[in-house]
């Protein structure tokens, strides 16, 4: 029978280590071949925009789609979770939650691969619900982070924000730039991060544009990144503004922009010194959501929670 899972059932399935765990096998299986993933679309809608993304994970044993329809005011997702190996809708999730929480997750893997050893602190740009699952999933990754660092624009929500994941409002927006993991997560169509600011050995994560017209990093990140890697170069291509841009203006090569499962299997090494400032674009792909989503039904039949239609 199909399991039905609505936002309520799935907040506390998984913690963000669970989830940490789950995205690193994700990548670790696109390593071996045996991920494949459809570009995202998207349709437009009064005001707003339908998107659609899937991917097959035969290793795991599922295959499913994530779609969602975004408006100024919030968006709506939904995943659809079917066996791999057999014609079964397994679940349908609401997918709100799982998303941010699988976003984190993947900051979170760069980070336990691609942080200079011993890094203590993290420095955000954005203060949204996004950010927390950031915050949350990097925590679990590097025990080592003992400071966070924020800024955003809304004084208010700044405040609240800081006071939910026990962080340090930024003075300025200079200051999270200077810690020794950085994370963007806004919906800025500008960059807001200056690669003059980044300090030797920073590993910058830019998890907030993702499409063609917004960017969050400006061209010196690229030029001072010894690393630069994102999560999928198909689909980097079409979306990534913060690397198109440089690209077009021969800051960067495709050549020099690597997948972070090469870094996750060995085959590249990633970071090659301490001083060395690292880059992981993220835009998000099909084969985390499919990845959470089966992690979060297992741990759901397990546990007796939602229903069956």
């Amino acid at each position: 029978m199909t399991l039905y899972l609505s936002e309520q059932d799935v907040q506390g399935l998984l913690t963000p280590a669970d989830a940490v765990d789950v995205v690193e096998g994700s990548f670790q299986r696109m390593a071996t071949g045996a991920v494949e993933i459809a570009r995202r679309r998207r349709l437009r809608l009064e005001e707003g925009r339908l998107a659609d993304m899937a991917a097959s994970d035969l290793e795991l044993g599922y295959a499913g789609a994530k779609v969602y329809a975004g408006f100024a005011e919030g968006a709506a997702f939904a995943v659809a979770l079917f066996a791999a190996d057999r014609p079964e809708l397994v679940a349908l999730i609401e997918a709100h939650h799982l998303g941010r929480l699988r976003t984190g997750a993947a900051s979170a893997v760069a980070a336990k691969y691609l942080a200079k050893d011993g890094a203590h602190s993290l420095g955000v740009f954005g203060c949204g619900e996004q950010a927390e699952t950031q915050v949350s999933c990097i925590r679990a990754a590097l025990p080592s982070i003992a400071r966070v660092v924020v800024y955003c624009r809304t004084e208010r929500s700044l405040r609240a924000f800081c006071k939910r994941v026990d962080a340090e409002a930024a003075e300025n927006n200079r200051e999270p730039a200077e810690q020794d993991v950085v994370v963007t997560i806004t919906t800025s169509r500008d960059p807001v991060l200056r690669g003059e600011w980044l300090s030797p050995g920073a590993l910058v994560c830019a998890a907030g544009a993702n499409n063609s017209s917004s960017r969050e990093l400006d061209n010196v990140v690229l030029e001072r990144a010894s690393f630069v890697c994102c999560d999928w170069r198909e689909q980097a291509r079409l979306e990534s503004a913060d690397l198109i841009e440089p690209i077009e203006h021969g800051v960067l090569d495709w050549l020099e922009v690597h997948e972070l499962h090469e870094v996750v299997s060995g085959e590249l090494p990633g970071r090659q010194s301490p001083d060395d400032i690292v880059l992981f674009k993220s835009n998000g792909i099909a084969s985390w959501d499919v990845a959470i989503a089966a992690a979060a039904v297992e741990r759901a039949r397990d546990r007796g929670v939602g229903r069956d239609l």
